[in-house]
């Protein structure tokens, strides 16, 4: 038996781990791409809990930096960036609910060199932006192209190959009312960038809206913790999915499991802020299903919580705080 057979999907999902019928999102069949997280776009598919959905996804730049003489900043055109697929409606989602996804496979796409990453105008960690002005000259923009192969991995050059690591940049619901923009993380999940959405993990997203409207995309081969500069090895991939509801489980904050740990995901400025969120949640959740009391937890993850950046670039910073499952006992 796998741990898949005892995570929180299977025990409490509508469809049990049962797969359901399969579904395919191609460029032609998304027709639009979506910049915006929100209840207003029609669903691209209806789905059963259990459904298993394969989707052609774009890089984050929608595939318009072809070659390492493109200039980010004469191609792109903010804040239409991270397209996302869907949204994806599951049916007999509710307010309150909680959408369990399972990510299964992410496999790159389209012509070699795939994966693309940039130093653009006034867009990284270590750089002055709109938001952090600074009088300093802005770096010069960079493109790199590179070969991604899911066994040999990322050509970074003749030196260096990088690991395939795949995992999915943007993911969530969306939020009831709000039409918020495809760079920004919050509540509902969005712009995460956190490495540990990777094949065999199950991202746990709170429903919103009716049918809780999945969007997906922004997909990298791999990150370092942060997504220092901005961009991570962005690329186009086949990225495949199982979604089921588990009814009635109602939080604030995405959370996630894996084979090892259980996290939970906060997003915000200032960066201690979206620490405090990530730990307040796993707080909350050792206490109401794992039999800790609060102070306890508190004092045990002290000694054993563990924090993850997922991007310290975005409108607002995304860290995740987890615990082995060995010590949940």
């Amino acid at each position: 038996m796998s741990w898949f057979d005892n995570s929180i999907m299977v025990q409490r999902g509508v469809a049990k781990g049962r797969t359901g019928t399969s579904h395919s999102i191609t460029e032609a069949s998304q027709g639009k791409y979506h910049y915006v997280y929100g209840p207003y776009a029609a669903p691209v598919l209806r789905v059963d809990p259990g459904a298993v959905i394969s989707a052609e996804t774009h890089d984050a730049m929608e595939g318009q930096i072809r070659s390492e003489s493109d200039m980010p900043s004469d191609i792109l055109n903010f804040p239409f960036l991270n397209p996302q697929n869907g949204p994806i409606f599951v049916n007999g989602a509710e307010k309150g609910d909680c959408l369990a996804v399972h990510i299964k496979e992410i496999v790159p796409r389209g012509p070699q060199p795939v994966g693309t990453t940039c130093v653009m105008r006034e867009f990284g960690g270590l750089v002055g932006t709109g938001e952090t002005a600074m009088l300093n000259a802005p770096l010069p923009e960079i493109v790199k192209k590179v070969e991604v192969d899911p066994v040999t991995g990322i050509k970074w050059n003749d030196k260096i190959t990088l690991p395939y690591e795949p995992f999915i940049g943007t993911i969530g619901t969306s939020p009831e009312i709000e039409a918020i923009s495809s760079l920004h993380p919050d509540y509902y999940g969005g712009n995460m960038d956190l490495p540990d959405i990777a094949p065999g993990s199950i991202i746990y997203l709170p429903v919103n809206a009716p049918g809780a409207l999945l969007y997906l995309g922004d997909c990298h081969a791999t990150q370092g913790d942060g997504e220092l500069c901005g961009f991570a090895i962005e690329h186009p991939t086949v990225t495949t999915v199982q979604v089921d509801l588990i009814k009635g489980w109602t939080f604030r904050w995405p959370r996630l499991e894996n084979e090892r740990v259980i996290m939970t995901i906060g997003s915000g400025r200032p960066m201690e802020d979206a620490a405090r969120i990530a730990y307040r949640e796993l707080i909350r959740w050792m206490a109401a299903d794992y039999g800790f009391e609060e102070m306890d937890a508190y004092m045990l993850l002290t000694q054993a919580g563990r924090i993850r950046v997922g991007n310290m670039v975005d409108p607002k910073y995304t860290l995740g705080a987890s615990i082995a499952k060995s010590l949940l006992v």
